[in-house]
């Protein structure tokens, strides 16, 4: 058995230039083992309680694990960190691509930037060698024009991840783009690069690493081909991408139309599906380093909508069609487009741009606000307007760049009703009602809502014997249900045991189409003999469980000492109202239902149920003593 490994960070003080290099001892990095917890870690020990997330203060943590870039599906991945301008929480974003195989590959496990640059500048790493370079004839250019600049003064194959003009202009819902198309998009990442005058991270490509025992890693992907046949899931994601989902979420009620007010879109869901894609705008589909789903769409609209920018997944398609009643998919793609050119959130910029929508409608906004946009639902011409305002901060978009919740808050006269926010963040394209663990999970989850923290509810409809139940069966117990519909206790412990092994997924930084609990390519078991034969590390289920957990506890206790507390785990009130119209129709969350399963969460959890926050019981429990009384991280 190998020894864990130790933890190489490259520490940046922008303030001062200089550059140096940390070692964090196997005995701390197996605790929090990569991506998202050892940002976290990083932060949490390092940074200043109640900083201004857009000052100097704030610490921004580009994070990968000893698993990224070895030569396996889905083990590309990465993770950018900070305190959110969005939300005020710890703020954490998960993207993938070929970056951080590249990153990992030439020896790095983290970089930290502290402090501010006086000029525009970018970080260029080549092994052991990292620099600052001038990025002031980079600053204001969008990311295909700074990509081609980049690589040409390098004279390298590189890889660059990097801001657009709105991270520059510090849009809260600015992220972090690498390729140009792969987006750490949530929690407003690239505001805080831009607050920075950091434009880009550039690493050069080398040869990837290899994994500890290379041979039994091959054993667990030599069967990739049929495992990918054998499952029509991941068939279909790969032929009709992510935006493959929004027919069903339609035909059931639950498609997220004009900013949540309705769950039903006949006017256009069937023309902004992944199957309308693939039949009419598709060009092409691309991957991330070492994976054979290839998901990625690529399309083009002559004129409109160039290649080199990918193409719209479904919460892209939901939140610039359905959200905003738009049903052509040609302007969807050019709103994707723009979103990556400028390096803008899809889903938080469509949410947004929805709310806008509503207030128009409601005669919050009028037309001398708008700069003579009429602002309604439907109209495709001003959601893209809207997009540029906002990544230039002009006009009505100056307000928007801020968020919904604060644009609401600024408005008044009723418009914050139509933020359909959690800590201040945009909802994803999957509803509560039709998910209730999923919408209970939007509540607790440290950075708001998010879709990607927990398994849906689905999947406990399918019969005990199905292949993902059989998986989930690996991580807990939990009957069936007839219908997804329930917030039982059940359903409560159901949520935070997959909500902990969605949070591991996110420490190691695995693919979460890739590996996971039930519907993916590889289950749970597969997860521990990939650590076993890439890194040599002898884990368990329940090592890796408790390292998940660990995460979302050092998550909560940051954000206690931010003043959260149990009244922030609140959904959109409209959430509490039956749906108008469609299959659907009626379909809410039960506000009292809801309040009990908070309750219940805290107990399993471990939580305190008055503030919603951990114990000093349970994080000593985690190894998490010194986030209450300031011990050494390595003790109880």
């Amino acid at each position: 058995m190998k020894p864990f490994p130790e933890a190489r960070i490259l520490e940046v003080d922008l303030t001062t230039g200089t550059i140096a290099t940390t070692v964090l001892p196997s005995e701390v990095y197996r605790l929090y083992p990569g991506g998202s917890a050892l940002a976290t870690y990083l932060i949490a020990r390092r940074m200043k309680p109640r900083a201004d997330a857009l000052g100097p203060d704030n610490l921004l943590v580009f994070a990968v694990s000893p698993l990224t870039g070895l030569a396996a599906p889905g083990l590309s991945r990465l993770v950018v960190a900070a305190k959110s301008p969005l939300t005020g929480t710890i703020g954490d974003s998960q993207g993938g691509g070929f970056f951080p195989a590249y990153l990992r590959a030439n020896g790095w496990d983290a970089v930290v930037f502290r402090g501010r640059a006086e000029r525009p500048v970018y970080l260029f790493i080549d092994g052991d060698k990292a620099e600052l370079r001038p990025a002031g004839h980079l600053w204001g250019k969008v990311t295909g024009e700074v990509d081609d600049l980049v690589r040409g003064e390098i004279g390298h194959p590189v890889e660059v991840a990097q801001i657009g003009p709105a991270g520059e202009r510090l849009v809260r819902f600015a992220c972090v783009l690498s390729h140009s198309t792969r987006a750490n998009g949530r929690n407003g990442m690239g505001a805080v690069m831009g607050s920075k005058n950091l434009k880009a991270v550039v690493v050069r490509k080398v040869t990837a690493r290899e994994a500890a025992d290379p041979e039994r890693l091959k054993g667990l992907t030599a069967n990739v081909r049929r495992r990918l046949a054998d499952n029509a899931g991941m068939e279909a994601l790969g032929r009709d991408g992510t935006d493959g989902e929004l027919v069903g979420h339609h035909q059931a009620g639950f498609l997220p139309t004009r900013n949540f007010s309705s769950g039903w879109f006949p006017e256009g869901a069937e023309r902004i599906t992944g199957a309308a894609m693939t039949a009419t705008i598709l060009k092409g589909r691309e991957t991330c380093f070492g994976c054979p789903i290839r998901c990625k769409r690529v399309v083009e609209v002559p004129g409109l909508v160039d290649p080199r920018y990918g193409g719209p997944e479904y919460e892209t398609a939901a939140s610039f069609g359905s959200y905003c009643g738009v049903a052509d998919l040609a302007t969807i793609a050019r709103a994707n487009q723009l979103c990556n050119m400028y390096g803008l959130d899809t889903i938080s910029c469509g949410g947004t741009v929805a709310f806008a929508m509503e207030a128009y409608e409601k005669g919050i906004l009028t037309r001398r606000d708008t700069g003579g946009i009429e602002l309604r639902f439907g109209d495709g011409e001003a959601v893209l307007k809207l997009i540029e305002m906002i990544a230039r901060r002009e006009g009505l978009g100056d307000l928007l760049a801020e968020g919904s919740l604060r644009a609401g808050k600024k408005l008044g006269r009723g418009a914050e009703e139509g933020s359909v926010t959690v800590k201040g963040q945009e909802l994803p394209a999957h509803m509560p009602q039709y998910k209730p663990s999923v919408g209970l999970i939007y509540a607790v989850n440290p950075f708001g809502a998010d879709h990607q923290s927990s398994e849906h509810d689905p999947v406990l409809t399918m019969p005990p014997d199905s292949r993902e139940r059989v998986r989930l069966s690996r991580i807990g117990s939990w009957r069936g249900y007839a219908d997804s519909f329930a917030l039982d206790e059940e359903k409560v412990r159901f949520a935070h045991d997959t909500q902990c092994f969605y949070s591991m997924l996110d420490t190691l930084c695995l693919c979460q189409f890739v590996w996971g609990p039930a519907w993916q390519l590889y289950g749970p078991d597969d997860v521990v003999e990939l650590c076993q034969a890439g890194l040599g590390w002898e884990t368990s289920l329940v090592e890796l469980m408790r390292a998940g957990e660990r995460r979302i506890n050092l998550m909560r206790a940051f954000n206690a000492r931010e003043g959260f507390t149990r009244e922030d785990d609140k959904l959109p009130a409209r959430i509490f109202a039956g749906l108008p119209e469609g299959p659907a129709k009626g379909a809410r969350i039960d506000r009292e239902q809801f309040d009990r399963a908070l309750d219940l969460y805290y107990g399993i959890a471990g939580w305190d149920r008055k503030t919603g926050n951990p114990t000093p019981e349970k994080l000593k429990a985690l190894s998490l003593g010194w986030m209450s009384d300031g011990r050494d991280a390595t003790g109880g």
